[in-house]
């Protein structure tokens, strides 16, 4: 069905009659039909807005229509223009009553529930443009369609008479039986109250009692629990006497956390938390000083005092607060102050030990308790030894209380119980037990490392000017040891400082000992006149010693120092190795005293073995090249002398390499043995010696070619037999003979 087709009624309305009348709230209304119809009909009941719709204005559309309105308005304007005006005919009432116009001929709308003439297109189909005319004609249309309003109501009205006064009747009715039903809910609603007053009431009055009851004793315990808080303060004081740091601050956080929650909002306490805070303030105030205080006194007392820790149980108190608070710079703290007190040590040390030496010694003495390189090597290794036990005992002073922190630490994570701390005072977490134990373990490190570095300065005040002896060098590697395994044994990782300071200072002191033996050797070499020397008995001790492939710890002196008084012999013609004799120069005897020396010297500074080592390879390769010089190249003639190189020197030499020879395999397992790695120079030097040998023998053998060949070209096949020619080669092999088989092995002689 079409809007068009539907005819408007009486029950087409918004309100109907039977609703208006039978309205309980309002009573027989007397005015009814004297009240005009419409929408003021039945009175309005304002109705809340709703919470979840936001509230729109007029004001958040002027902006769209400030910026569409004047383009509206021109298209308003020019559609306008385009329709041909309409012309309202009106009609009498008369027309009207007779039922010639309904109300389909007034616009649909007219009646729309909804009529809001301030939005334009409404407004735009109402009124027609400004002429006064047009004005007039829709004052005409508006009127008419009025008129058509009103005839269809009365109509509805005369149409349904009947009903209206059935309505009324039936109103009346159901007023009575409403007033009935009113006195039988009141009489219902009396009976109702002697029931609650006789039954419900007395028991929910026990059920309040009971309630105020609760909260009597709930107000109790508040008071109570306040009565505990205004204790705070006495408790804590009596705690910080007893230095129950941990105990204090675990009270004053207990009681702030009373405060926020159970006793929030309680006027009489508004100022305690505040005041608390400012306790605890204090109390890492006093534990920071405490701590400083304690640090000092621990660090400065005497070394010779009691090793243990000081004050232990005031330590622990000092350390648990200060883990409590989560304050680890303490370890910092404590740090400095043993930096500070290895330098006032040191300082001091020095000042007392060379008061005699110097009187204005405390002048040439920095901060950090350096001196200036003006003492000589006694007093320098005397200082060292003095310094490195001082500095060993604040070392493990500081690892003592190291370990009372590292037990501390560990009891308040809970990981182990202590006897200082109770087993339920476990507030520090895991993360934190961690990063104390970094730190601690960096305190180790760094106190160790300082250590190390003044001692490593002290070492290095020694100038290469100043001479520095073999028994002060192996003094000096000892303390350097000691010091250096009791700093890795506490800390657990070696410190280098020190290590490359005597490594400095006892590199000075190899290539001074290596520079002096090379040069002995060479003089040596270039006096050297090539003839048998006798064995002195200490040099077949060392050869012995080789031989039996023991390390050499020491040089004895003389023979007396191995088989005492009466072990004392004459020289030898010769070293005794095996089942063999060497018959060698007096160079060579000096070589193997030279070559044990470096041996010692390696055993004594173990760290330097391997440059001892090279040096040594050095040595050995000088003495080679040498020896070739002087005896293949005929140097000896103009060093030493010497009128000839004769086969006597020749075979003499070649023996005394053989020696060499003999001496590299067990000096190179000496070295190995100190060094743990195989030193290849002892290799060269092997391959080279053997080299030269084998062109001594070739030297030899060319020799006696040579006058051999020049016998035999004058030889002739003819009498006296034998010839003098053979006469005289058999001559000079005699005379070679002669001249090697006193020097060379047999074996070696007959092949």
């Amino acid at each position: 069905m079409t809007p068009a087709a539907e005819q408007w009624s009486l029950y087409s309305a918004a309100q109907n009659l039977p609703a208006v009348l039978n309205d309980p709230n309002r009573g027989k209304q007397s005015n009814f039909f004297i009240k005009t119809w419409g929408d003021t009909f039945v009175e309005k009941n304002q109705i809340e807005k709703s919470p979840f719709l936001p509230e729109i204005t007029y004001s958040h559309f002027d902006t769209y229509i400030r910026k569409i309105g004047k383009r509206y308005k021109r298209h308003i304007r020019l559609s306008q223009s385009k329709l041909e005006p309409n012309h309202v005919k009106t009609r009498s009432k008369t027309d009207l009553l007779n039922g010639e116009v309904n109300i389909d001929n007034i616009p649909e709308i007219f009646l729309k529930q909804n009529f809001p003439l301030n939005d334009p297109s409404v407004f735009s189909q109402v009124f027609h443009g400004n002429d006064r005319n047009k004005d007039y004609l829709l004052q005409e249309e508006l009127s008419h369609y009025l008129d058509i309003v009103e005839v269809q109501i009365a109509k509805q009205v005369s149409q349904k008479s009947g009903a209206f006064f059935h309505a009324m009747t039936s109103h009346d009715t159901i007023m009575e039986q409403m007033g009935v039903a009113y006195n039988e809910v009141r009489t219902l609603r009396s009976k109702v109250q002697k029931v609650d007053k006789t039954l419900a009431k007395d028991s929910l009055k026990l059920v309040g009692l009971a309630r105020s009851k609760t909260n009597h004793v709930k107000l109790v315990d508040k008071l109570k629990l306040m009565s505990t808080v205004l204790q705070t303060q006495p408790t804590l004081q009596l705690l910080l006497s007893s230095s129950d740091y941990v105990a204090a601050l675990e009270l004053i956080s207990s009681t702030q956390e009373v405060l926020s929650k159970e006793l929030a909002g309680v006027t009489s306490l508004r100022h305690l938390p505040s005041q608390l805070k400012e306790m605890s303030k204090l109390i890492d105030k006093m534990l920071s000083t405490e701590f400083e205080r304690y640090a000092a006194a621990d660090l400065h007392r005497p070394l010779n005092a009691n090793g243990g820790v000081l004050e232990q149980e005031r330590l622990i108190s000092l350390v648990a607060g200060l883990l409590r608070q989560n304050h680890l710079q303490f370890l910092e703290t404590y740090k400095q102050e043993a930096v500070t007190a290895a330098q006032a040590l040191l300082k001091q040390l020095l000042i007392e030990q060379l008061a005699d030496v110097e009187d204005d010694m405390e002048h040439c003495l920095t901060g950090s308790g350096e001196v200036a390189p003006s003492m000589d090597a006694a007093n320098w290794l005397k200082v060292l030894t003095l310094a490195s036990e001082a500095f060993g005992k604040l070392v493990q002073r500081v690892k003592a209380v190291h370990n009372v922190i590292k037990e501390t630490a560990d009891t308040s994570a809970g990981l182990k119980s202590t006897a200082g701390l109770r087993d339920t005072e476990n507030f520090l977490t895991l993360e934190d037990h961690n990063r104390v134990e970094v730190k601690l373990k960096d305190l180790l490190i760094s106190i160790c490392d300082y250590c190390h570095e003044r001692l490593a300065s002290l070492v290095s005040t020694q100038s290469d000017k100043q001479t520095i002896t073999a028994a002060q060098v192996t003094e000096l590697s000892a303390i350097v040891d000691s010091f250096t395994e009791l700093c890795e044994r506490i800390c657990g990782r070696q410190s280098a400082a020190l290590r490359a300071a005597f490594k400095i200072q006892a590199g000075n002191y190899v290539h001074k000992f290596h520079s002096q033996r090379k040069n002995k050797l060479t003089m040596l070499l270039d006096a050297e006149r090539w003839k048998v020397a006798e064995v002195p008995q200490e040099i077949q001790v060392l050869v012995d010693k080789l031989a039996l492939g023991n390390t050499i710890k020491s040089l004895p002196s003389s023979p007396s120092d191995e088989n005492g008084v009466e072990g004392l012999k004459k020289p030898s013609p010769a070293l005794r190795i095996g089942n063999q004799d060497y018959t060698t120069v007096g160079t060579v005897l000096i070589l193997i005293q030279l070559v044990c020396e470096y041996c010692v010297c390696a055993y004594n500074l173990q760290l330097l073995a391997p440059i001892i080592g090279r040096n040594l390879t050095e040595l050995l390769r000088t003495f080679n090249s040498r020896c070739c010089q002087l005896v293949l190249g005929a140097g000896a003639l103009k060093t030493a002398g010497l009128k000839t190189i004769t086969s006597t020197n020749l075979a003499l030499t070649s023996r005394s390499l053989q020696m060499v020879l003999w001496m590299i395999p067990h000096v190179r397992a000496h070295f190995n043995a100190l060094t743990g790695d195989p030193l290849n120079g002892f290799d060269v030097v092997e391959r080279d010696i053997g080299h030269h040998i084998q062109q001594l023998e070739t030297k030899v053998l060319s020799i006696m070619n040579s006058l051999l060949g020049d016998q035999l070209n004058e030889w002739d096949a003819k009498p006296p037999v034998p010839s003098k020619a053979f006469r005289n080669v058999s001559r000079h092999l005699t005379k070679l003979h002669e001249a090697v088989s006193s020097v060379l092995p047999e074996e070696q002689v007959k092949g």
